[in-house]
């Protein structure tokens, strides 16, 4: 499938659009950066197996954490395009999984874990 930079922008900030209004503050100051695909060495660094891939990451403390400390990289999350360009069949089913992964990623900064979110069916 192919989706221009610009038209898989316009897909992660509809899903932010997503996110509540009372919500939004406290992402003031994350980035949302997409990338084409995850580093190798990120992939093996969290363990992820060779038949799988990354669709989004969130680096840094959550809010849960407490404050960050002095030389701490501020939070992000990192939205990757290809994975989610290659495993979707159309822009309905890319939509959908775009949206699924800003709203993971973002609830991981809320300090929701995996497990968390596989309860909720955001896993």
């Amino acid at each position: 499938m192919h989706v221009s930079a610009g038209a898989f922008r316009e897909l992660v900030d509809e899903a932010l659009a997503r996110v509540p209004a009372e919500f939004r503050s406290y992402l003031d100051g994350v980035p949302i950066a997409i990338e084409d695909w995850a580093p190798e060495a990120l992939l093996d660094d969290l363990g992820v197996p060779e038949d799988e891939t990354l669709y989004g990451l969130y680096s840094g403390r959550a809010l849960t954490g407490g404050p960050r400390e002095s030389g701490e990289l501020p939070p992000r999350i990192t939205i990757y395009r290809g994975p989610l360009l290659e495993d979707c069949e159309d822009e309905d089913a890319l939509r959908e999984q775009v949206t699924t992964t800003v709203i993971h990623e973002i609830a991981h900064h809320f300090g929701i874990s995996e497990a968390r979110l596989k309860e909720l069916g955001w896993g």
